[in-house]
């Protein structure tokens, strides 16, 4: 994803400004030279630096698809390109009170809250809306901000669930609710990591073993949801929704160099 500087609002056309004094430089060239001689500096650093606000890449896929594992690697990575790097995962269980109440109905508390899609979409959304400041204040103080989950997760679970594609009303009514009327940052790009069902599910239960407070889900335990959703996502990942997505064999160790230098050039 080269970064286009006609898009990124940083550079503007300005008319000349004669010198007053003759052999003195115009106030533009040297406006010029400084602001290029810092774009310069900050490129042998990260060349996402001279937008003026970081990149938002998100990972998406399926309970264990391994998306902890790409965001660890991918950040390093990104670091070592000299790029300032900003992680949050959604939901923010411990975070918001929205949030928390997803995570209790999904075990098992709140009657049957957990049964309603949309209600349940609504509380996922008000997570992300209740973390709309911070994600801006991360995106000017980043070149990169990398997130776990973000909308397409809500779209893809509750479609899923419905038993409806990435063309359902659902998803629609995700965009309209996330991405209009919520404002939700829009994403740079987002990632899909692709993994087969039986997969995904054997690192999930591997992870409930051997992990402190990692007992799965409602959905995560439910193999035929799991493999709905991914059928969604690869929907969503193919028409391009909402933004730019790249699809990664989440079967594989990516290579998170070469992802890195495509995110930053």
């Amino acid at each position: 994803m080269p970064w286009n500087p006609r898009r990124s609002g940083v550079f503007r056309v300005v008319a000349p400004v004669r010198p007053a004094v003759p052999g003195a430089r115009d106030l533009t060239t040297l406006a010029s030279d400084v602001d290029g001689r810092t774009c310069r500096e900050r490129a042998r650093r990260c060349c996402v630096s001279c937008r003026g606000v970081g990149r938002l890449i998100v990972i998406e896929g399926l309970d264990g698809a391994g998306k902890r594992t790409l965001a660890d690697g991918l950040s390093g990575a990104l670091r070592e390109r000299g790029c300032s790097v900003s992680r949050a995962a959604f939901p923010r269980y411990d975070v918001d009170v929205h949030a928390e109440l997803v995570r209790e109905a999904l075990h098992g508390g709140h009657g049957d809250l957990a049964d309603s899609v949309y209600g349940m979409a609504v509380l996922y959304a008000l997570d992300r809306r209740g973390a709309v400041e911070q994600l801006r204040e991360q995106l000017r103080g980043n070149d990169v901000v990398l997130l776990d989950r973000y909308t397409a997760s809500n779209a893809a679970y509750g479609a899923a669930r419905l038993h409806q594609d990435a063309g359902g009303d659902f998803v629609r009514w995700v965009h309209e609710l996330e991405a209009e009327r919520f404002g939700l940052p829009r994403p740079d790009l987002q990632l899909l990591l692709r993994v087969p069902v039986d997969v995904a599910a054997g690192r999930a239960e591997h992870r409930e073993r051997t992990e402190q407070d990692r007992r799965r889900d409602t959905f995560e335990s439910d193999a035929e949801l799991q493999q709905r959703c991914g059928e969604v996502y690869a929907q969503l990942a193919a028409v391009g929704w909402w933004s730019p997505w790249r699809v990664l064999d989440g079967r594989e160790r990516p290579d998170f160099a070469e992802l890195a230098a495509a995110i930053t050039g």
